[in-house]
């Protein structure tokens, strides 16, 4: 049947684009004469012109998201689909449709037999780097990985059985956006030398790094990390499982870690187990943070004669929610300092559970520490807490700094002549195309489906995409807020879908029109209010990240939408053109709601107003 529908399509297309001739209301980025009418973005077309009554503007944005398959590759995988049998053309299928996938990197015998200086390095698989190739020496990697868009490394036995060898990363990952980087056996039975990261995914957007058998059974090796994930933002963090563990004189030093992260989680699982005289130290960890979280099982368990020490744990971060499991317990002799231990603008939870237990001969001390710290079962003896630190809310401009200015704003701000701060609106989510319905029909999509999900795109258990498919399904699961109408899509002809059904079909999509003025003061020009500036109904649309793209799309009652001309304030040039939507109920808004932490008030008191950003897009019925 495939092969009779490729035989046909010439005729079929001389065909169609005679019955176009005369009609085709979408031109703005529609038909052209070369456009095969069986794509799917010939489809879209079509789509628009039945279900939209009134023109739009916004109808060639849509059309941009269309899936840029053509009509043989749409119809091979919707067959693929239908028969799940994707799994097994997926880096074919992210190709051609342009999804969001991590590469599959298969195993590499590549060796290195003397030193090696990398100065440009990207995404690999060094299945056996360094170690018993040759002793001494060092391999050095300057730029890896840097300012990607999707990132996936893999490291395994790195440094292994090494004698004297020296590792340096100079610029690990930086600035890139999803990261997903592997140390398999790093350092394991390492005898001398060090291994050093100096910026480690600074800037990195959903970071994700694990660390398996970091340094164990060492021998008198050191590993520095002096900028770990500094100004990183979400994702499920990093992961340090079996470190240090059986270690010998082995110092471990952490100089910034999780530094001005944002909702950046750690775990460290036997940490420095049953390791004789180790010192590891964090200088700065999780400090000026927003919602860490950071969990710590088996920290310095039978240890003997270590010291292990945090100088800045937590200070000025906001909230969050932190774990010690078994810490030092069973030791010997041991060591454990915190300095100043969740010195919080905004105190979160902390808890220490088997704190000391079961140690002999320690001296643990906690100089500062939160009221929100909870200790249970811990050891009564050889455990000082020097200073119990009441600690309040701060008076508000350290808060409110992780809620970006401009992000919220009130709607008396939108009069001409105003001046306002814009924040970043820069879509900041992989480039992704919509799937054809025919496809993503086809799709599994719901929580009871995740492991069929993860097969389909080739994530792996505890892995990164596994973490981004799993959120982004349960949120569209989520039960709709009070008021709320909410659906998520995947094609843009169920978008349509969804809006019409609860506008109409006389409608008009709107979006800001460039990311112009970011970061900086604008001034407001002219200002529209749709519909007259009354109380309406508005559908907005919300980007989410997930392989395909993937809309958040939802009503919620009484908003004005406005649209406005964005000038530079001192040339007074139009330099944007931007949509607002203003909620004036907020009611049933939590209270810890970054719009109240920014603007000062509480659910129900004000109105909240803020922009639609880059690629996100707002429907209303048409004036």
């Amino acid at each position: 049947m495939l092969k009779q529908f490729v035989f046909l399509l010439p005729f079929l297309s001389r065909l169609f684009h005679v019955v176009m001739a005369g009609g085709g209301r979408l031109s703005n980025g529609g038909f052209s004469p070369e456009m095969n009418p069986f794509t799917p973005k010939a489809s879209l077309v079509r789509y628009w012109n039945k279900q939209i009554q009134h023109q739009s503007p916004g109808s060639a944005f849509l059309l941009s998201k269309a899936s840029p398959l053509t009509a043989v590759a749409s119809a091979t995988f919707a067959k693929l689909a239908s028969e799940n049998a994707l799994p097994d053309r997926l880096p074919d299928f992210c190709s051609a449709a342009n999804l969001f996938c991590f590469p599959d990197l298969g195993p590499t015998l590549e060796k290195h037999s003397n030193d090696v200086k990398f100065s440009v390095y990207d995404q690999r698989n060094f299945t056996n780097y360094g170690g018993t190739i040759h002793p001494g020496g060092a391999d050095s990697f300057k730029k890896y990985s840097q300012n990607g868009n999707v990132v996936t490394d893999s490291f395994r036995r790195y440094s292994r059985d090494a004698a004297g060898h020296d590792d340096k990363f100079t610029s690990y990952a930086d600035n890139s956006n999803v990261v997903e980087e592997n140390f398999n056996s790093y350092g394991t039975s390492a005898t001398g030398g060090s291994g050093d990261f100096k910026t480690y995914q600074s800037g990195v957007n959903n970071p994700m790094t694990r660390f398996k058998a970091y340094s164990d059974d060492g021998n008198g090796r050191a590993q520095t990390f002096k900028t770990y994930t500094h100004e990183a933002n979400a994702g499920p963090g990093q992961s340090f499982t079996s470190y240090g563990k059986n270690g010998n004189g082995a110092p471990n030093e952490f100089s910034s870690y999780g530094v001005s992260s944002n909702v950046i989680g750690s775990d460290f699982s036997n940490y420095g187990e049953n390791g004789n005289a180790a010192n590891d130290t964090f200088k700065g960890y999780g400090g000026d943070g927003n919602v860490p979280l950071n969990n710590f099982k088996s920290y310095g368990a039978s240890g003997n004669a270590a010291v292990d020490t945090f100088l800045n744990y937590r200070d000025k971060a906001n909230v969050g929610d932190d774990s010690f499991s078994s810490y030092a317990k069973n030791s010997n002799f041991e060591k454990v300092d915190f300095v100043n231990y969740g010195k919080s603008i905004n105190p979160g939870s902390e808890s220490f559970t088997g704190y000391g237990k079961g140690a002999e001969g320690n001296k643990i001390d906690f100089k500062t520490y939160t009221q929100n710290s909870t200790f249970k079962d811990y050891a009564k003896t050889g455990v000082e807490f020097a200073k119990y630190n009441q600690s309040r809310l701060g008076g508000g401009k350290t808060v409110n700094k992780w809620v970006e200015p401009g992000k919220f704003f009130r709607e008396s701000v939108l009069k001409e002549g105003s001046l306002i701060w814009m924040p970043d609106i820069k879509d900041k989510m992989p480039k992704r195309s919509f799937l054809p319905r025919n496809i993503v029909s086809k799709l599994p999509f719901s929580t009871s489906k995740i492991a069929e999900i993860k097969r389909v795109f080739h994530a792996s258990d505890n892995s990164t995409m596994e973490g981004i498919i799993t959120d982004a399904v349960k949120e569209c699961e989520r039960s709709p807020t009070v008021g709320e109408t909410k659906r998520c899509v995947g094609s843009a002809e169920d978008m349509i879908d969804f809006a019409t059904s609860v506008l109409g079909r006389s409608v008009v999509l709107r979006t800001t029109e460039s990311v112009a003025g970011s970061k900086q003061k604008v001034m407001i020009g002219k200002v529209k209010g749709i519909n007259g500036g009354r109380v309406t109904k508005s559908v907005s649309c919300h980007q989410s990240l997930y392989p395909y793209l993937l809309y958040y799309c939802h009503s919620v009652p009484k908003v004005r939408v406005y649209e406005s001309d964005l000038l530079d304030p001192k040339s007074k040039a139009k330099i944007n053109h931007g949509i607002a939507i203003c909620h004036m109920d907020t009611s049933a808004w939590g209270a810890n709601h970054g719009a109240f932490v920014s603007l000062g008030s509480r659910p129900g008191q004000i109105e909240v107003c803020h922009w639609i950003f880059e690629n996100d897009m707002n429907w209303a019925i048409a004036d």
